[in-house]
């Protein structure tokens, strides 16, 4: 009966044994992830701020194009504009006389 009962209870001892290595196993795993996942994330991070750079006097030149191609336009409707004045300033103001005149 008493060797009954120490079996139970070294059962019961290399039970608790073995969930206890589980358990460590268990959060060893779960630091591990955790570990892993933070070395992604600052690879990712690390890659993506190489492509920026990388990637930056590339951008800034497009744009840069981009505006000298807008300022090309605004001056040449600028022009239009100032040349459509020279040409029609008097016209206009008549115009505008007459109508305020008759109004």
């Amino acid at each position: 009966m008493q060797n009954m009962v120490k079996e139970i209870v070294d059962m019961d001892r290399r039970a608790r044994e073995i969930t206890e290595a589980a358990q460590q196993e268990k959060i060893n795993s779960e630091k591990e992830v955790a570990a892993k996942r933070e070395e992604i994330r600052e690879d990712y991070l690390k890659r993506a701020r190489e492509r920026i750079a990388l990637n930056e006097p590339k951008e800034r030149e497009a744009a840069e194009n981009a505006w000298k191609l807008v300022q090309a336009r605004q001056n040449e409707i600028s022009a239009q504009l100032d040349a459509q004045y020279a040409e029609n300033a008097d016209r206009w103001a008549q115009e505008l006389a007459k109508r305020v005149l008759e109004a």
